[in-house]
């Protein structure tokens, strides 16, 4: 039983030391040794002209893409000198309402900043938070366009300059919703008008395409979504906790998918995407850290179009995600409309779950979701009765800690115990230090005498780590702590402590368990109980305040209840 201890220490003691390590090479720009080699860490000079984008499906004007139905379609081709005409002839308009500012851009019709009135930047609390961008050092856009079959004539895609219609683009009080029209000239026989309509109290856009068939013959176009994005982490992302930043598609069969940056690269010769390729539900989306854009097809809810999914390389670390859509075939003057949905916004929970089906998924709970969200949804409960989000934490641990009470009890008495024949057990192995395997026999004796088991105190804790962990999950991902106050200098639970204040108190709470639980008889195994509390400690100086009160409170009660049993048992100080 010792053995199996001392391994299941080292174990954990091994791994701590690991991540730790890997997170300082992330830290300090060098690769994971879990993960393939990242993307380059910034947009390549002159890779993306301000105002445009690489073309709809690919990196080159001319690139084919393969869909799941054997049907291949190709991106519109657009000369370097005709798109950079299109750019000096376009310009951007900043549409404003209660929770937006977002500009048009004309080239294409596209979304190409998008700022969030409501939520503060990370790094500068003078300023708001930005989604889409398309600055020096960022690229992020919402685009869409038509493509036609094989073969077919270049159509309107995001490329081509649309005109834009007069109207008021302030949304103004009293008014619920403001409506933006733009119109691209006839391409290849097709005219495309964009209308986006613009909600009040919603970071949901509704984006209606109509195509005009004005030539003399059939066109069979097709539309495509995508969202295209370079390949860094945002902005003030710290290296110590892993969030997910990247493409992301949901249907029916496969739910929700992730796809890394780097599997996109490793796939692109291929050309084997692993996530659907075609369905008749789903959208498409780009995830990052409390933040989230997708593309959903219906004005409300899906309406069950086929669909073929992509996500590309379309440049030097910069990827798309999106979706074609076949709009059948228009005969000469027959006009057809699409209606689909642009979300851009904070990733609440509650709201996501109600615009489409699967749409919460983007708020990342990894592997445990099944237990987080159950335990967001109680921690939403106390805020609305305590309306604060860091007493809240404090009493959903409180709630916690009563429902394993009598579980904690069990462990905390085994660990007593251990404590209380940890003399007897030093005294032995001195005097049989030279005749192991009698010193294991007389030590699995006093055990079974004093009615002790050496792994008592582990299997509880372990059947309640997996809540715990979750809890952590919950913490990390929900936007409702960001720049949520707690008390006096904590005044954004997403972001460190600044003074340091709650990572030392927790650190010295994990060294008071550490005398309060039994030492080990091995030496070596006694001083490693010492130095993993400092070493996790490094990992929380630079956590989340939120997840360091969720920690410490969880050591306060712990200890509490830990001293009361070891205080029954008359083990304290031995």
């Amino acid at each position: 039983m010792t053995e199996m201890r001392r391994t299941l220490l080292w174990v954990v003691f091994s791994m701590s030391l690991v991540l730790l390590w890997d997170a300082w090479n992330k830290h300090n720009g060098h690769p994971s040794m879990f993960g393939p080699t990242t993307t380059s860490t910034g947009v390549a000079a002159g890779s993306a002209p301000a105002g445009s984008a690489p073309s709809a499906v690919g990196a080159q004007a001319t690139a084919a893409l393969p869909t799941a139905t054997g049907i291949t379609v190709t991106s519109p081709s657009v000369p370097a000198a005709a798109e950079a005409a299109s750019m000096a002839g376009s310009q951007k308009i900043e549409i404003t309402t209660d929770l937006i500012k977002a500009s048009i851009d004309t080239l294409g019709g596209s979304v190409v900043r998008l700022e969030m009135l409501k939520q503060v930047d990370r790094l500068d609390h003078t300023k708001n938070e930005v989604l889409f961008d398309a600055s020096a050092s960022r690229l992020y856009k919402a685009q869409t366009g038509l493509i036609a079959t094989q073969g077919g004539e270049a159509l309107p895609n995001h490329l081509t300059v649309f005109s834009l219609a007069p109207g008021d683009w302030s949304l103004k009080d009293g008014q619920d919703q403001l409506e933006v029209k733009l119109q691209s000239p006839p391409v290849g026989g097709a005219r495309l008008i964009k209308t986006y309509t613009f909600h009040r109290g919603s970071y949901v856009v509704a984006v209606k395409h109509e195509v005009v068939n004005e030539s003399a013959a059939p066109i069979a176009p097709q539309i495509y979504y995508q969202l295209v994005r370079d390949g860094n982490p945002p902005p003030g992302e710290s290296s110590f906790y892993m969030t997910f930043t990247g493409p992301a598609i949901y249907t029916e069969a496969s739910k929700f998918k992730k796809i890394d940056f780097s599997d996109i690269e490793e796939r692109a010769a291929a050309e084997k995407p692993d996530h659907d390729t075609a369905a008749d539900n789903g959208w498409v989306a780009m995830v990052q850290h409390y933040f989230a854009t997708a593309w959903l097809l219906g004005a409300t809810t899906d309406d069950k179009s086929p669909r073929e999914f992509f996500t590309r390389k379309v440049d030097t670390n910069q990827y798309a995600v999106g979706m074609i859509v076949p709009m059948g075939t228009l005969a000469p003057g027959a006009t057809h409309a699409m209606d689909s949905r642009l979300l851009a916004g904070p990733q609440e929970e509650d709201v996501l779950s109600q615009i489409a089906p699967g749409l919460d998924l983007v708020k990342d709970y990894g592997w445990l979701t099944i237990l987080s969200k159950p335990l967001f949804w109680l921690l939403t409960q106390l805020h609305g009765f305590l309306g604060n989000w860091g007493w809240s934490i404090v009493g959903l641990v409180v709630l916690l800690k009563i429902a394993f009470f009598w579980l904690n009890a069990t462990a905390y008495k085994s660990m007593a115990k251990m404590k209380a024949v940890g003399p007897r057990v030093a005294e032995m192995r001195e005097r049989l230090k030279d005749k192991p395997q009698q010193m294991q026999q007389e030590m699995m004796r006093i055990y079974r005498e004093e009615k002790v088991n050496p792994l008592g105190g582990c299997l509880p804790i372990f059947v309640q780590m997996p809540f715990f962990i979750a809890l952590y999950w919950v913490l990390l991902a929900s936007v409702e702590m960001r720049n949520a106050p707690w008390i006096s200098w904590i005044t954004d639970l997403s972001a460190k402590d600044p003074y340091f204040i709650l990572p030392i108190l927790m650190t010295l709470t994990s060294l008071l368990q550490t005398w309060l639980n039994p030492t080990p008889p091995d030496p070596l195994q006694a001083k490693m109980m010492w130095i993993m509390p400092l070493a996790f400690s490094v990992m929380f100086f630079y956590f989340p305040a939120g997840l360091v009160l969720y920690w410490l409170t969880n050591n306060i009660l712990s200890i509490a209840q830990q001293y009361l049993i070891n205080k029954k048992l008359g083990v304290l100080g031995k």
